[in-house]
């Protein structure tokens, strides 16, 4: 009620500047004075401004308002968690299926890659004790110990 009182009486001040600006001659700024000064009460009349006097005295619309912005909170905070893992659910997804077959190239391998090798590595034999202290005793006789 008090909100309606204002925006009509902020209105009326308006207009009354608006016609004081159009007795000096200065139609155009006239004009557009009195469209700013009825602003205020077309929002009155479409009931914006119960709207907002409801909403910014109601306990339940700023706990809402809460709620919202915790929601945003933790939209953007799972959004900077997924940038640091590297990708989306999906994008992860597909690189652990191409993980698990052995035969496909990473994504962002310029060559393809080799998979299995044709013939086995071939692990040098054990060496032998007297192999080992043969070495040392001949490096020994060498500095002629």
């Amino acid at each position: 009620m008090i909100a309606e009182t204002v925006c009509s009486a902020v209105s009326a001040a308006g207009l009354g500047i608006a016609i004081v600006t159009a007795y000096r001659k200065r139609y155009l700024a006239a004009v557009r004075i009195a469209a700013y000064s009825l602003v205020p009460i077309g929002l009155v009349m479409t009931g914006v401004v119960e709207w907002l006097a409801d909403t910014a005295f109601s306990p339940t619309a700023w706990a809402g308002f809460g709620v919202l912005g915790l929601a945003w909170v933790l939209f953007m905070t799972t959004r900077a968690v997924e940038r640091r893992r590297g990708g989306t659910r999906k994008e992860r997804r597909a690189a652990a299926r191409a993980a698990d077959r052995p035969d496909t190239v990473a994504p962002a391998a310029s060559a393809p890659s080799l998979g299995q090798r044709s013939r086995p590595a071939v692990k040098p034999a054990p060496a032998s004790r007297d192999d080992d202290f043969s070495d040392i005793e001949a490096i020994l006789k060498k500095h002629g110990i």
